[in-house]
């Protein structure tokens, strides 16, 4: 049925609501004359009269109404009206529009498209001449037949008069009253035309139109309400975006948010699901604008049923719906219920990209320009997640799907373009986002040569390809601020064989990044391959691989000119020599090869070409070092071309050309000879053996008649180059063949030829080349076993063996020089025996694991077995620290002769890669156990070296440090809650060496401390990105470090102080005290002046809670004064003690007071320190004349003269029972606000407020207790309760009556003659009306039962009384207290159990049956109380009350409380050994078994525990000597159990021996099939299972075979797969 207008809407629904326009009226008032007809030819003539007579407006006006009014027209002549008024109105608007109005008001029966052209009119009037009219010409009424044209005219001038239109028009937005359609849609249009006059409206619109919306029930109201509710939320958005503009700055978005989500409700959960196609768009539409006006919580809320609902959309219907905007609402405010609905949108996402498109069809193009949309708000916050998406979607065979994928692509590309130029690309992650370019610029063709895709809308990879390729080249040149991003980070794709298709535009990138860096003279031009954490290949690969591709030029699309390009572009970073001769070689090559084809080139004699190239740039380069070093890397990287065999070839003629030019002919034959291993390893072998055996070393040919000379050869140079090819073999040797030839084949010969003890045989260190060689061999072998060990596990035996000679190789080298590379050598080794994974290596694997799922981390990063011991890692720390530490400085001439020495270069060079080498071996060390513990057992090594005397070797402990430090935080995962418990002692050895002499031991020590600090954060949970700022405070008082005067340095280093301090918990404070003391006799006088400088700072900052460690630091510091020379240092001790006695005056005085007599003249100093403060002297003066007046004049003990006064003895029972009862009342109370109304305090004049808001009343009572146990000289009672934290426990609200009953425990055992006093003053208190009170002695007494004391004291009794009377207390805890300490007496005076066994039995049954007993604590206590006083009953009294307690236990069996099921069955044992021989109880015991069990494979290991004990116990009462047997011997607690096997062995018995009880034993397993538990349900099913399948057949009439199978049945579509697999067994054994 179609829509037709009411009164107050449009008549055409599916004309988009819009309303009777000019072309819709035609017909009505078309003529039967033509455009040329007489009626527009009459008015052209007026129109040309109009156009003469400028000056008579009004005059033409008229005559153009009446004529209007009275003649019927086509279409021209209409637009010939709408022309002339337009042309009258230009001329004279306000006039005009005044005669305009008043001829609509007369004329209000005027046809429809007439008075539409007069409207039409009169809003192009208004727009173009809106300066120049008065707002009274203009006013208007919204008169419903108008329409769109009426409409069309108050948006125009509300553009200027907002005010009087809008007065007007709410005239007509009346509450209560649905408005005519227009006015909404004026309003809408209104707020989109004028956004700053009309926002400060809407909050008011909004309240008046929300309760229309309920009223409403037409679709087209529908329809412009949700519009105008999308263009509000819009206008808005643009409002508060601009609010620099805006009129009121003031207005935020939760002005509106309230009013925005009540109509989102009735849009969402009415207006959504509308048959109208047309009104669900809009909607949908409007959803989108409302959710970023949306309070956070509430869009949060919505998004799990906003967004399925509208991609619910999209399966039913084809139009287009606006999803991005809510996407761009979730994302904006960071919502997390998105990433939940992350997949489900990218599959439904994903399903309309693949839809094919209709570019005809305007909707599907718009549909898919919305998906797109969506795929680009999606990129920039999960683009990881969204890459693994397509990724597997590009899998699927489907080419529909994948085609869609290359869409999404093709869009993220895009996003990362337009992130480039607004800077996000060099923000951390930028580079992933390169990265992904660069991969889309190496996608293979989707389409072979001669094919062409026949849509010219299809993304191929060819397109995609293109447009990185393109992108990547924009980045490079119109993005200056990328230069530093991509330079020299593009050099990493040039590699690896995956981009290989990339290289193209790579090279033309980098070389246009390097020729401006070049002519820009740029420091960072020049590359640093070696530069910690760089990931960049080496130069040598890069020569390597650019001469390779150059070798098939035409491959990869065309990646030969580009290579060359780059060599040359980039020459001075592979070796400054090659520049020259590059610069005017390859411009011919490239030259050659543009000139040339694929087919016309010769290849031959190209790559002839190529390889004389590399001949020359080796002989111009003249470095023998260098050379080698290429060889040895174009040697690892041929693993690279397995798959690319005429580039292997090729790469092998270049290896042959590098070692003809090689000067170390041993090293050559060594890299030629372990090549050959690679594919004839046995051949290989063979014919090295066989040369090490025959008389070769005196006339040898071959390859190894290179290193004969025609005089003579060097023997001793054969079997170095012989060892070396050993190392070569196992490093290029096949993985799987390798580990089986190591002892045997390459170790075993290497000992032959090398005269040392390594495998036997003596050591002979003397030749130099041998030496080097067998180093560099041994290092290799590590490398190659580390490969192969990956897959293949492998014990090293000769490891330990081989790490002593190394050891012995740095001990034997002249501590005083360094001319040879032995320690380099060796040290790098040590590294690859221990470790052979690089901890560089390791970031890499660690990044692999996290971005590409790299599953085998582990493995790949594993140490070398065996490990070393503690002792053997301790050896070889402290021998290559000694063995580098102690060299002298790179600048220290040597006094060698000069053909020894080495030069300074060579010299800078060697220490370099030594002091790198030996910090890569302590990087591996501390990544193998990265804790505190691991930190501290390397740096105990470098401690020593920190106060040096030399300024050389502290700067290297120091520079050391700061590398492990930076390692140990990047590396760091805190993934439990660990104490970084040595940061005190790390920062208290290294912050005086923040004023060291040396100025860079100086820097490196403050960035030591920086680095400890973030460690610290990083253990308090704040993430390593996180940046704080008093830490970061730390960079500044570096730069100030820099400035050598003393007093600046000081004053710097007490700034360093506050921010430690700042930093430093509390627990820590302690430790860097002490080791600041150490440090007060530092070896640097300035070192030592800081460490007092900070430990005053300290004091004064955090010295109050140290009142404890007084005495303990005094003597230390009485101690530093008997060697401290330096007298700023003593004056520094002297302010020291001074602050401790400001600080805790009463415990300096005791501690100083109790030195030996007489003082000693440090002793003396410290007394005089304390004069030094006038106000700390009177003080001292007073309290110690109060002493010497109340004391007597002689005591014969040496005891300090204040000790405290026997008083507190003789009083001690009534104070401890006081002050415990007081303690018991404190617990969680706090100082009342009004403290006037505090009697205590109210008459105190002057009040700390800010200690009184501190007040913790339960410390108080809690340290007065102490005191009081001090006084009395029980130390031993303090001492279990401090190591124990009891006191703590005692405040603790939730742990008082542990801590009262730890209290209890030690008077026991230490205070023992003092308790009858004391019980018997704490005993009124349980009377006492306050529970508090009562928990507190309760607990005390029931501790005590736990002792045999109070029989030996004799108030047992009494206590026993007291404990029965509280069974009845109104409180819970008091009576959970009671029946624990009822039980305690089965422990305390297990032979006075059965004297009152009555009256135990009767409290502990009644305990089990307590009621009001919320979390079944009393319940517990029964239980296990009852289990205790069982142990020493005797028969008599237990065998009447055997069945009751029975029945008082069973319903605990399968209580769901772990600690009470554990109990129960314990009872339920103990309990067994009276039942022995009574029927009733043996039946009990039968009710119970499969309860028992079943509970075998309870989840909690405690219960599986007490269920063994109790069936050991009731194994006799059973009935079944086998059964009784099968429980003793299977139920032990400590051993395991196989229980499939025990459970079918038992029901063999069960069925043998009860063949009575089979129906009831099925019956009651059936039960547990619906247990809570899901090993229950899969036991009772194996249970069932072997009992049904063990059954002979005359038994079966008895079982429920329905019941069973139903229950298995049910079992098979259990959630938890163990049941479900159990099930299906059980069933297995049916027969």
């Amino acid at each position: 049925m179609p829509y037709q207008f009411s009164a107050t809407g449009p008549s055409s629904y599916g004309s988009l609501y819009q309303p009777t326009t000019l072309d819709s009226c035609r017909t009505q008032e078309r003529t039967k004359e033509n455009p040329g007809s007489r009626p527009c030819r009459q008015f052209n003539t007026i129109n040309k009269i109009i156009s003469s007579s400028s000056n008579l407006p009004s005059v033409s006006l008229n005559i153009v109404l009446i004529y209007i009014s009275r003649v019927s027209m086509c279409s021209a002549a209409l637009e010939q009206v709408r022309k002339s008024i337009l042309t009258l109105g230009n001329q004279q608007p306000d006039k005009v529009l005044s005669m305009c109005q008043d001829y609509l008001l007369k004329h209000s029966k005027l046809v429809v498209g007439h008075r539409v052209v007069i409207l039409q009119t009169i809003e192009l009037v208004v727009k173009s001449r809106i300066d120049d009219i008065s707002y009274p010409k203009i006013k208007s009424e919204v008169v419903p037949e108008w329409q769109q044209a009426a409409s069309n005219i108050l948006v125009a001038v509300g553009n200027k008069y907002i005010n009087d239109i809008m007065e007007e028009i709410l005239g007509k937005f009346q509450p209560g009253v649905l408005p005519h359609f227009f006015v909404v849609q004026t309003l809408a249009s209104l707020s989109d035309s004028n956004v700053y006059g009309m926002v400060p409206f809407l909050n008011a619109i909004m309240g008046t139109m929300l309760p229309m919306l309920a009223m409403t029930k037409q679709d087209n109201m529908k329809w412009v309400f949700s519009s105008a509710l999308c263009r509000f939320s819009e206008s808005i958005l643009e409002y508060l975006a601009n609010l620099d503009k805006a009129p009121d700055p003031t207005v935020r978005k939760d002005t509106f948010s309230s009013e925005i989500y009540s109509a989102y409700d009735i849009l969402f959960n009415s207006w959504i699901q509308s048959r109208e196609s047309k009104l669900r768009l809009t909607v949908a539409e409007a959803l989108g604008s409302m959710s970023h006006l949306m309070a956070h919580d509430k869009l949060e809320e919505q998004l799990p049923k906003l967004l399925p609902t509208i991609l619910g959309l999209y399966k039913k219907n084809s139009e287009h719906y606006i999803i991005s905007k809510v996407l761009e609402a979730s994302v904006n405010m960071g919502s997390r219920v998105l990433e939940t609905q992350i997949d489900g949108l990218l599959v439904a996402l994903h399903q309309q990209i693949c839809s094919p498109v209709d570019f005809s069809n305007p909707p599907t193009v718009k549909n898919h320009n919305e998906v797109l949309r969506c795929f680009t708000v999606l990129a920039n916050t999960f683009p990881d997640r969204l890459m693994v998406f397509v990724l597997q979607r590009l899998e699927n065979s489907n080419e529909r799907n994948r085609m869609g994928s290359l869409a999404v692509k093709k869009r993220v590309v895009q996003v990362i373009s337009a992130m480039a130029h607004h800077g996000y690309l060099e923000l951390e992650g930028g580079d992933l986002l390169v990265r992904f370019i660069i991969q889309h610029c190496a996608l293979p063709d989707t389409y072979h040569r001669g094919q062409k895709t026949q849509d010219p809308e299809e993304v191929t990879n060819e397109a995609l390809r293109s447009m990185c390729d393109n992108t990547l080249h924009l980045f490079t040149t119109t993005v200056g601020r990328l230069t530093d991003v991509l330079w020299p980070m593009l050099l990493c794709y040039l590699t690896p064989n995956q981009y290989a298709n990339a290289t193209t535009p790579l090279c033309k990138s980098l070389i246009l990044l390097a020729n401006k860096k070049r002519t820009a003279q740029e420091p960072n031009f020049n590359i640093d391959f070696n530069a910690q954490g760089s990931s960049l290949p080496s130069q040598y690969i890069l020569m390597i691989r650019l001469l390779v591709n150059a070798a098939f030029p035409f491959r990869c699309r065309g990646h030969g000119a580009p290579s060359l390009s780059l060599l040359s572009a980039i020459s001075p970073n592979i070796h400054p020599k090659a520049e020259p001769l590059w610069e005017k070689e390859i411009p011919k090559l490239v030259n050659y090869l543009e000139e040339s084809t694929e087919d016309s080139l010769d290849k031959k004699k190209w790559e002839e070409a190529l390889l004389q190239l590399l001949s020359k740039t080796l002989a111009a380069i003249d470095d023998s070092q260098w050379t080698g070093q290429l060889a040895v890397e174009a040697t690892r990287y041929l693993p690279t071309y397995n798959n690319a065999l005429e580039e292997k070839s090729f790469l092998y003629r270049c290896i042959g050309v590098i070692l003809q030019q090689c000067y170390n002919k041993e090293l050559g034959v060594a890299m030629g000879i372990g090549l050959c291993a690679s594919s004839h390893l046995d051949g290989t072998l063979e014919k090295l053996e066989e040369f090490g055996k025959s008389d070769a070393f005196k006339k040898a040919s071959g390859i190894f008649g290179l290193l004969k000379d025609k005089n003579d050869v060097d023997v001793e140079k054969m079997k170095s180059t012989l060892i070396l090819c050993y190392g070569y073999v196992a490093m290029h040797a096949p993985e799987d063949q390798l580990l089986t030839r190591i002892d045997s084949d390459i170790l075993q010969n290497i000992s032959k030829n090398f005269n040392t003890k390594v495998l036997g045989i003596k050591v002979e260190t003397k030749d130099l080349t041998m030496k080097l060689s067998l180093i560099h061999s041994v290092g290799l072998i590590a490398k190659a076993i580390s490969k192969s060990v990956r897959k293949h596990g492998f014990l090293f035996s000769r490891k330990h063996e081989l790490m002593g000679v190394m050891m012995d190789f740095i001990k034997a080298e002249p501590a005083d020089v360094m001319r040879t590379p032995v320690r380099y050598l060796v040290l790098t080794t040590c590294a690859n025996l221990m470790y052979p994974t690089s901890s560089v290596l390791l970031r890499s694997f660690i990044f692999l694991k996290t971005v590409f799922s790299v599953k085998n981390l582990t493995q790949a990063c594993r140490n070398l077995d065996p490990l070393l011991t503690e002792n053997e890692n301790f050896d070889l720390l402290k021998t290559c620290l000694n063995g580098v530490y102690g060299l002298p400085t790179v600048d220290t001439p040597d006094k060698a002769k000069d053909e020894e020495a080495l030069d300074p270069q060579q010299r800078e060079v060697l220490y370099s890669d030594t002091f790198n080498a030996l910090h890569e071996l302590l990087r591996n060390v501390l990544a193998r156990d990265l804790s505190p513990d691991g930190l501290q057992s390397v740096f105990k090594h470098i401690e020593s070296w920190l106060s040096s005397g030399q300024d050389h070797e502290r700067e290297r402990a120091v520079k050391t440090t700061a590398d492990l430090l930076q390692f140990y935080l990047d590396d760091l995962s805190v993934k439990n809650l660990v104490t970084f418990h040595n940061l005190g002692a790390l920062v208290g050895r290294l912050a005086p060496r923040c004023t060291d002499p040396n100025p860079e031991v100086r820097r490196a020590a403050i960035d030591c401390i920086y680095r400890l600090m973030y460690i610290q954060l990083r253990y308090e949970g704040f993430s390593l990105d996180h940046k704080d700022d008093s830490v970061e405070a730390l960079l500044e008082v570096r730069e100030k470090l820099s400035n050598p005067d003393h007093s600046v340095l000081y004053k710097t280093c007490s700034e360093l102080t506050k921010i430690i301090s700042k930093r430093l918990p509390q627990q820590q404070l302690s430790t860097l005290l002490f080791m600041l003391f150490d440090g007060l006799v530092d070896s640097q006088s300035n070192c030592s002046r800081a460490s007092s400088v900070i430990l005053n700072t300290l004091l004064k900052n955090r010295g109050a809670g140290l009142q404890d460690l007084v005495p303990e630091m005094l003597e230390v510091l009485h101690n530093q004064l008997q060697v401290i020379g330096e007298e700023q240092v003593k004056v520094s001790i002297g302010q020291s003690i001074l602050i401790l006695a400001t600080q805790h005056l009463q415990t300096v005085v005791n501690t100083l007071v109790a030195y030996p007599l007489p003082y000693d003249s440090w002793s003396c100093e410290m007394w005089i320190a304390l004069g030094a403060d006038s106000t700390v002297a009177l003080q001292i003066m007073e309290m110690i004349i109060e002493k010497l007046n109340v004391m007597v004049p002689y005591v014969d003990k040496k005891e300090s003269m204040l000790r405290p006064a026997d008083a507190v003895v003789r009083v001690f029972p009534k104070l401890f029972s006081s002050l415990l009862v007081r303690l018991g009342s404190s617990v969680g109370v706090q100082l009342p606000k009004d403290l006037n109304s505090n009697s205590i305090i109210s008459d105190r004049k002057t009040t700390n407020k800010m200690n009184l808001a501190n007040f913790d009343v339960c410390g108080v009572a809690v340290e007065a207790l102490r005191i009081l146990l001090a006084r009395a000289q029980l130390d031993a009672v303090v001492k279990p309760l401090d190591q124990e934290a009891a006191w703590d426990k005692m405040k603790d609200p939730q742990q008082h009556t542990t801590g009262v009953t730890l209290l209890s425990r030690a008077m026991a055992k230490h205070a023992g003659p003092r308790l009858p006093a004391i019980v018997e003053s704490l005993c009124p208190s349980l009377c006492n009306i306050y529970e508090c009170q009562r928990i507190t002695v309760t607990a005390f007494f029931s501790e005590l039962l736990n002792h045999h004391v109070v029989t030996e004291l004799m108030i047992l009794d009494m206590l026993m009384n007291n404990m029965m009377e509280r069974i009845t207390d109104t409180c819970g805890t008091v009576r959970m207290l009671a029946v624990r300490g009822l039980g305690n007496i089965a422990v305390g005076s297990p032979e006075k159990v059965n004297k009152y066994a009555k009256e135990l039995l009767a409290a502990m049954s009644s305990g089990m049956e307590e009621k009001d007993d919320p979390g079944k604590l009393i319940t517990l206590e029964a239980m296990s109380g009852m289990s205790k006083i069982l142990l020493y009953l005797d028969q008599k009294n237990v065998h009447l009350l055997v069945v009751y307690i029975f029945m008082k236990i069973k319903p605990f069996l399968e209580n769901e409380n772990d600690e009470i099921r554990c109990a129960s069955i314990m009872l339920l044992g103990n309990l067994s050994k009276f039942g022995s021989g009574e029927p009733v109880f043996k039946d009990q015991i039968h009710n119970v078994l499969v309860s028992l069990l079943l509970h075998l494979s309870d989840p909690n290991p405690q219960v599986v525990k007490a269920c063994k004990y109790a069936m050991r116990i009731c194994a006799p009462v059973v009935g079944s000597e086998q059964i009784s047997a099968m429980f003793q011997n299977h139920l032990l607690e400590e051993k395991g159990l196989h229980y499939g096997e025990f459970i079918n062995d038992l029901t063999k018995y069960l069925i043998q021996d009860f063949p009575g009880m089979l129906n009831f034993y099925h019956i009651t397993v059936i039960q547990f099939f619906k247990s809570n538990w899901a090993e229950i349900r899969a036991s009772a099913a194996m249970f069932i299972g072997f009992l049904l399948g063990n059954l002979p057949d005359e038994h079966f009439s008895h079982m429920n075979m329905g019941s069973v199978t139903k229950g298995l049945v049910m079992l098979l579509q259990d959630p938890d797969p163990l049941v479900r697999v159990k099930a299906a067994e059980a069933m297995g054994h049916f027969h």
